[in-house]
């Protein structure tokens, strides 16, 4: 046997000791969060994603958990995912950092990336939710291998290069916006007053009110969207399904799944780059992580509450979260992650956080668990088909017990078997061989 084929035989799934237990519990924090952000748009109105966000409910209540998700959750948790994706990476391809690193890495790791996106398929057109991040994750892993060798410095620029263009545009947007307000101001006292408008005039209240309605709800596109949308839940499974599918690919036509994957391949290279600092792997000092946590939630909780504000006067005003927004979010996914290799620090914040191991080595598994049950089992015409629009307190308190419950599932399931049932099947095809399923038989195989 020559050497390389001895590496590839020895090439198999980290388990037990050699599992990282931060990791873990990042993964399993980020998994379990992300179904606060996701059970909304499974209970619906879709409108309340991508219109008037008050129309899934707005008391008083309402607002403040929306703020609070909008400031702390949104986006952050899957920036987490993320990061600890591109960290994953440099797991996987430990044993091919070197010049003659062994070919069957790269095989292992596209083959591995090929069945996550057969896998994200599945989550849309199977279980219909648009709002899946495993085929685009794929998509970018397919072209993140390369990148493993790259010093940290260019990883983080290239990293932040979309935050910062975002910042650009926005920053070109926020100034624009304030000649239009300045404008339809003037224009607004000129009609008051009877007095003709000039034509920048007349087109800057249409422009207004263009994007009061879009903002509101009122434009004919997101009006159809209302209608085929009771319609469809008021239907057969077969009506209900294909508007998902439908409104995916809708969707997909007007540029998100692009959008997404420049999104997630940005931050999975500032992964990348957090992990050969050690720091999402827990290898820095305390102070280190105190640091970043400072500095990371100071501005990036900050910005966004702001921008939840801004959003919460539901007028056209300039807003500065189109320029801080996707800093934001990876500042506020970078506090995160620091403020759990904190806790982790110490004896009480470990046994705290320490159910969030079970969920995250099974967090593959939970996933497609959290829709299964938002969308076939509460909301779909074969299951409870629970009404929506009840409110942004209403969905997050639902949210929360079941979080409670996968979370008391994970936990159970983890003490017998060696990993979650789908984690099972896509390791399997991973390595073309069965992998141990029951922590016995993981036993017996050393």
């Amino acid at each position: 046997m020559t050497g390389q084929q001895g590496l590839a035989t020895g090439l198999a799934p980290v388990r037990g000791k050699d599992r990282i237990a931060v990791l873990d519990v990042l993964r399993g924090f980020a998994i379990l969060g992300i179904f606060f952000i996701n059970l909304p748009a499974m209970s619906g109105p879709l409108t309340a994603m991508f219109a008037d966000f008050r129309t899934l409910g707005w008391s008083r209540a309402d607002q403040q958990i929306w703020l609070f998700l909008e400031t702390f959750l949104e986006g952050s948790q899957r920036g987490m995912l993320e990061m600890l994706f591109g960290a994953g990476l440099m797991i996987t391809a430990a044993k091919a950092m070197e010049p003659d690193g062994p070919v069957s890495v790269a095989d292992l790791y596209i083959r591995r990336n090929l069945w996550l996106l057969l896998f994200g398929l599945i989550n849309i057109f199977g279980l219909l939710w648009l709002g899946d991040i495993l085929h685009i994750y794929a998509l970018c892993a397919l072209a993140l291998f390369p990148f493993r060798k790259l010093k940290v410095r260019s990883l983080l620029i290239l990293g932040l290069a979309l935050a910062t263009f975002m910042s650009v545009i926005g920053g070109i947007e926020y100034v624009s916006r304030g000649e239009l307000q300045q404008t339809h101001k003037v224009a607004v006292e000129k009609q008051q007053n009877g007095q003709k408008l000039t034509t920048e005039e007349a087109d800057a209240i249409k422009e207004w009110d263009k994007i009061i309605a879009r903002a509101t709800g009122q434009e004919p596109e997101i009006q159809k969207l209302a209608r085929d949308e009771v319609k469809a839940r008021a239907g057969s499974f077969g009506d209900y399904a294909e508007f998902l599918t439908s409104t995916y690919v809708t969707l997909v036509k007007k540029g998100s799944l692009i959008g997404g994957i420049f999104e997630a391949f940005s931050v999975m290279l500032i992964g990348i780059a957090l992990w050969k600092l050690g720091f999402i792997q827990g290898q820095r000092s305390t102070r280190d992580y105190l640091v970043v946590l400072v500095l990371a939630y100071g501005f990036g909780l900050t910005a966004r509450y702001v921008g939840g504000l801004e959003r919460m006067t539901f007028q056209p005003i300039p807003k500065t979260l189109w320029m801080t927004h996707e800093y934001a979010r990876i500042a506020v996914s970078l506090g995160h992650i620091a403020l759990i290799n904190l806790l982790m620090r110490f004896a009480p914040g470990r046994a705290a956080l320490k159910p969030l191991i079970a969920a995250g080595q099974m967090a593959f598994s939970l996933y497609f668990l959290q829709q299964f049950i938002g969308i076939y089992v509460m909301y779909s015409p074969i299951g409870l088909r629970l009404p929506g629009g009840q409110g942004w307190a209403y969905t997050s308190a639902l949210a929360g017990m079941i979080v409670i419950g996968l979370l008391v599932f994970a936990n159970l399931w983890m003490r017998w078997f060696a990993s979650g049932p789908l984690e099972w099947v896509w390791r399997s095809l991973t390595y073309c061989r069965m992998q141990p399923f029951r922590r016995r038989a993981l036993a017996a195989t050393g």
